[in-house]
């Protein structure tokens, strides 16, 4: 077997975007997250992922402007690299190069055992890649977060916090003074120090602790005279403290889902921003104070403009949750894929714009911001193959109490183009269930039907109904039509043939297929010890096999026509899918810590496509989603990505993807700048940006046809040249600049009354040559009798000169003028 160099797998979507606290620009218009490898740049206006920042080559640990230039950014990971980033041009500056080992965090290193604070000088070079050697350690012990550390007023001190400890570093006395707290507090709860936030204006630095408190330390600068004031409203630990850019409030959030805004000297007044939908983990505010942000525990980021109190706030969320808990799905009718995300809903996420469309809330229940509180999850869920129906499970697991389980049907409303309940089924197994399919929308079928299987050894078949007593207002309704067993052994997995007519359902280590027009067990397949972990049947041409995997580390063929095992070979399978559109299948195995990949079709040995170590760690979420439209490719390896491409999960929550080269060129020719045509209608930008014709160099000879016929560009002014000629991360705003080129297209007023009065005396002269006109052709009337018997006697004679319409005009002209100056110097 041979990996295919044609095909690489990329990363698609996903990631936390909640691991650091995002970075504003100061413009307010651009959202920094470390996300991944990458740093993602989201508009705050369209909410769209507008740049990723690439080149790191593991996890991204923190991200911060440049103080000196503010269209300019920090990046650090744990691949041991500093890099600078332009990120409006996407390009690196600068990549310090430091030990490997450890995890860079602009001044922060953090080593493998012991986390240090360091301060590590940049240094001064041309070249892309450089070296930082000069390191000088700052503090001994810190905290691995970064929500643990701040700079004080102007960068004089530094504040870090671990445990009971408060260090206040003074970097010209370099010295360093230490506060401790004790462990309990007066009602038992402990005072461990979570976060910290300086004072941009005073020497105040603000703390969160685990008990819900907020302290307010001042004279810190002297070890025996320090004092602090207590806050409190959280009843929960504190997790992120920001101070706005001019230190009038102070912002904190915790596990109760609510911004809090404390009045800096007026603590006792506070504001409440609540119901923000999942435990707070940073909160941000933007260098000019117009935004700001918050970064939750579902990955889902929060942004208000312009008044943190006062207007709605935009949500961005990419992948919602810790983990995921349903499998994989793609909508059939949005396309969209589909899986557990903020607690009690499901999302829907565009695979082409990375981006959440919306939660369908499946429990249905305002959520309970508290820890340790058992909350209702969606552990389950499944589409028809139309996508008109939608089968969901959700349970909650009490400690002291059984198992709540609920069964909920929903129907697609074409009005609200949304899922609707139909049915909700209480306690529809005595154990949790632990897989659920519905049956292909065959031609037999008479009504759509679920099947799910549960940990108490039974499973059951459910049919959609339409009571005769049923009003139109009510929808259709659900009912069991069949509960199986099989040696009173737990079901594991079961799935639907392609055309329906069979179903194949894993009891442990036994594999029983049947008939869902009779519910009759047809046979039981044979196969080595160990419980069945996945089940496939095989599609078009291959339907005759069924695939499984144990938990033994075997993968099983089996043929329907004998009854019979066909194949088996040892791997150690975590995951087991097949095409929908086509006879391939997908394996994912676990070796040596990483996932590798292989394709094969059930009827033949030779694996189509092979793939090493695609990510680390176990793959357990997968899905192939259809193609809009069909690829073409010729090489053998890549046939099975014509129709359907395959994504899947990685333990970073990263969602990736395969992709052949040739789909990777039409993408990146794709991303290229259109070319406006020449139909299109000439405007301002387009003359200031000189745009040409497509018809090669030759337009611009003088002498060529079309050069008369073309538009004369516009001359030189100061603001076209300084748009053109100033390097662009040194210009001012884009509307500062738009308002100076619309002022060099207007006409001034002096210049307008000029051109108004030479227009007034071409109108006077026009009407004056109309009137010379009318008199001439009067004369010409009168003498053209005169003229015509004097032709015969004139025709030998030379004709006299025509008189041109100029100098008749100036003859007009001299014939008006005053002459009184003429008798006046006869006189003398």
């Amino acid at each position: 077997m041979v990996e295919h160099a044609n095909i690489r797998v990329v990363h698609r979507g996903g990631s936390k975007i909640n691991f650091r606290a995002p970075v504003i620009t100061s413009d307010s218009k651009f959202l920094l997250c470390a996300s991944g490898e990458c740093v993602k740049v989201y508009s705050t206006t369209t909410e769209e992922c507008v740049h990723e920042l690439r080149g790191h080559t593991d996890l991204v640990t923190g991200v911060l402007l440049k103080p000196s230039n503010h269209l300019q950014v920090y990046s650090c990971s744990t691949d041991g690299t500093v890099k600078l980033w332009d990120f409006f041009v996407l390009s690196i500056y600068l990549m310090p190069e430091v030990a490997s080992g450890m995890n860079v965090c602009v001044c922060v290193c953090f080593f493998v055992e012991l986390f240090q604070l360091v301060a590590l000088h940049l240094p001064q070079s041309g070249d892309q890649l450089a070296e930082g050697l000069e390191l000088s350690a700052v503090l001994p012990d810190v905290k691995a977060s970064p929500e643990s550390i701040a700079f004080g007023r102007g960068g004089e001190y530094i504040a870090s916090v671990k445990g009971l400890c408060l260090v206040v570093f003074f970097f010209r006395k370099q010295k360093t003074f230490s506060f401790y707290l004790k462990q309990n507090s007066g009602n038992g709860r402990k005072n461990t120090f979570t976060c910290i936030a300086c004072h941009p204006k005073d020497d105040v630095i603000s703390t969160g602790h685990e008990d819900g408190k907020i302290r307010l330390w001042r004279n810190f600068n002297h070890k025996k005279e320090y004092t602090y004031l207590t806050l409190h409203w959280h009843h929960n630990a504190v997790s992120s403290l920001c101070f706005t850019p001019e230190g009038t409030n102070l912002l904190s959030g915790g596990v109760e889902s609510v911004l809090v805004q404390w009045k800096y000297g007026q603590e006792s007044q506070r504001d409440f921003l609540p119901r923000l939908g999942a435990t707070i983990t940073h909160v941000t505010v933007s260098p000019d104070g117009a935004l700001f942000c918050t970064s939750h525990a579902d990955n889902s980021k929060i942004y208000f403009g312009f008044g943190l109190f006062s207007l709605t706030q935009s949500a961005l969320t990419v992948f919602a949750g810790e983990s995921v808990t349903t499998d994989l799905m793609v909508d059939p009718r949005s396309k969209a894929l589909v899986l557990n995300g903020k607690p009690g809903h499901l999302q829907f996420y565009s695979l082409q714009r990375d981006k959440l469309l919306f939660n369908l809330d499946i429990v249905q229940q305002e959520y309970i911001h508290e820890l340790g509180l058992q909350q209702v999850e969606v552990v389950k869920a499944a589409f028809d193959s139309s996508g008109e129906r939608l089968a969901t499970v959700e349970e909650r697991k009490p400690k002291a109490a059984e198992l709540e389980l609920s069964l909920k049907l929903w129907t697609f409303d074409q009005q609200t183009q949304s899922f609707v309940l139909d049915t909700t089924i209480s306690a529809p197994h005595e154990g949790g269930i632990t897989a659920m399919c519905f049956a292909p929308a065959a031609v037999d079928h008479r009504t759509a039907t679920l099947v799910s299987a549960s940990k108490d050894g039974h499973f059951k078949a459910w049919q959609q109904t339409v009571s005769p007593t049923q009003t139109g207002d009510e929808g259709p309704s659900w009912e069991c039509d069949f509960v199986g067993s099989y040696h009173s052994l737990a079901p594991q997995c079961c799935c639907f043939s392609a055309d329906g007519s069979l179903l194949a359902i894993g009891f442990q280590e036994v594999v029983t297929l049947w008939s869902p027009a009779t519910w009759e067990l047809l046979t039981t397949l044979s196969q080595p010890p160990g419980d069945i972990r996945n089940l496939c049947f095989g599609r078009l041409s291959c339907s005759k096999y069924l695939m499984g995997t144990t938990v033994k580390n075997l993968l099983c063929c089996w043929n329907l026509l004998t009854c019979s095992l066909e194949w088996s070979t040892s791997m150690d399978v975590s995951l087991l899918l097949s095409d929908p559109l086509s006879e391939n299948m997908a394996a994912f195995c676990t070796l040596d810590g990483c996932t590798d990949l292989f394709v094969f079709k059930p009827c033949e040995p030779r694996p189509l496509f092979c793939q090493k170590a695609v990510c680390p760690g176990t793959v357990t979420r997968a899905v192939f989603s259809p193609r809009d439209s069909l690829q073409e490719s010729c090489d053998e390896s890549c046939q099975w990505l014509n129709r359907s491409q395959l994504y899947f999960l990685s333990q970073h929550m990263d969602l990736m993807t395969f992709i052949t080269q040739a789909e990777e060129k039409q993408l990146m020719a794709s991303n290229k700048q259109l070319v406006v045509d020449d139909t299109v209608a000439m405007t301002p930008f387009h003359l200031l940006l000189g745009a040409r014709r497509q018809g090669g160099g030759d337009l611009d000879q003088p002498d060529h046809p079309d050069t008369s016929a073309r538009a004369q560009l516009p001359q030189g002014s100061a603001a076209i040249k300084e748009l053109l000629q100033t390097p662009a991360h040194v210009l001012p705003a884009a509307t500062f600049l738009c308002s100076m080129f619309v002022q060099s297209l207007l006409i001034s007023v002096a210049d307008s009354s000029k051109t108004k009065h030479i227009e007034e005396e071409m109108e006077s002269e026009k009407e004056e040559e109309d009137s010379f006109d009318e008199e001439e052709d009067e004369k010409t009337g009168v003498v053209r009798a005169k003229w015509a018997s004097m032709e015969a006697g004139e025709a030998a004679e030379a004709a006299a000169p025509a008189m041109t319409r100029t100098q008749a005009r100036e003859l007009r002209r001299v014939k008006k003028m005053e002459r009184g100056w003429l008798s006046g110097l006869l006189d003398c």
